[in-house]
């Protein structure tokens, strides 16, 4: 009988192990399955970011190699005044004598889509949230004339930010990119995590430490650093070279490798006029500009961000 008994209780014990394991499974299962297809959005992405690359210099190429720049020589970042516009003086409010005006990010990377045919689809990362490929036909009926194509436009719609998902050197300004600038400036990448987008609300920046030697900060607080594009592991990076890269940290833009560490590509370099990288840095606002034309700072379009003023560490 007392055999029977420890029979039974040890059959209830597998029964708890078998249950715990099937919960496990249960919880394990989806993150699992996940990263296969989170590898595929990368590579999916970093391919998007490959063919901008490729269509920016057939651009440059065009242009005096200046990599994309919308409005006008003395432009500054903002709206597109009208992105249906017959002129682009019309589009950015440039005068006459082709000065002022404001332009978007975006509209920046449109002009890959005016001039080069490239589909809007290609601006839009599957890991971006809310983020979906402009098509005139979502637009409101009777807001776009008869006939209007994708090529007449001066940018992604009434609601640019919410069909582009990649980030770019700031073009506005003394520091814009040329073909001969150092190659290992980061040109385009996934979204600032400072910058506010459709996905989610702008990152604190007090929780971002980098993880060197030099400033001591945790795995954790360097990944805060980071895109929240791909579950915050890293971002896809654009290079001048051409390159194309998944970087696990923010800090990967020109500067040498050591105690110091590189520029981080969504601050600005506080350290520019000694030469080296930054990889803290300061989170940009209306207004600032790339200390020096070694410093990356990609940025993406938020209404609410031009508005905003600096934060230091």
């Amino acid at each position: 009988m007392a055999e029977q008994c420890r029979l039974r209780r040890l059959t209830r014990v597998d029964v708890l192990i078998v249950a715990a394991m099937g919960l496990l499974l249960i919880l394990l299962v989806p993150v699992l399955l996940a990263r296969p297809r989170e590898r595929a959005v990368r590579l999916l992405c970093a391919a998007n970011l490959a063919q901008i690359g490729k269509a920016m210099l057939f651009y440059a190429n065009d242009y005096e190699d200046e990599l994309p720049r919308a409005g006008g020589p003395t432009s500054t970042w903002g709206v597109v005044r009208n992105w249906m516009a017959a002129d682009r003086y019309t589009a950015y409010g440039i005068n006459a004598k082709n000065e002022g005006g404001t332009a978007s990010i975006s509209s920046c990377f449109y002009l890959l889509v005016k001039y080069y045919e490239m589909p809007p689809r290609l601006f839009v990362c599957a890991g971006d949230a809310n983020t979906v490929e402009f098509k005139l036909s979502d637009v409101p009926p009777g807001t776009v004339p008869q006939d209007f194509e994708l090529t007449d436009a001066w940018d992604f719609g009434p609601q640019s930010s919410k069909h582009c998902s990649y980030s770019y050197h700031l073009p506005f300004g003394v520091y814009a990119l040329t073909t001969s600038s150092d190659p290992s400036l980061a040109v385009a990448a996934d979204r600032s995590p400072w910058i506010a987008s459709p996905a989610a609300a702008a990152q604190l920046f007090a929780a971002f430490k980098p993880d060197l030697q030099t400033v001591r900060g945790t795995d954790f607080q360097a990944r805060a650093g980071n895109s929240i594009t791909h579950q915050r592991d890293g971002q896809n990076v654009l290079f001048l070279d051409g390159r194309v890269t998944f970087e696990n940290r923010a800090y990967c833009g020109a500067g040498e490798d050591g105690s110091w560490g590189k520029d981080n590509i969504y601050t600005v370099s506080l350290y520019g006029a000694e030469g080296r990288g930054d990889p803290w840095g300061m989170v940009p606002a209306a207004g600032v500009q790339p200390v020096s034309a070694r410093d990356s700072l990609l940025v993406h379009d938020d209404p609410s961000y031009l508005a905003s003023e600096p934060r230091r560490r």
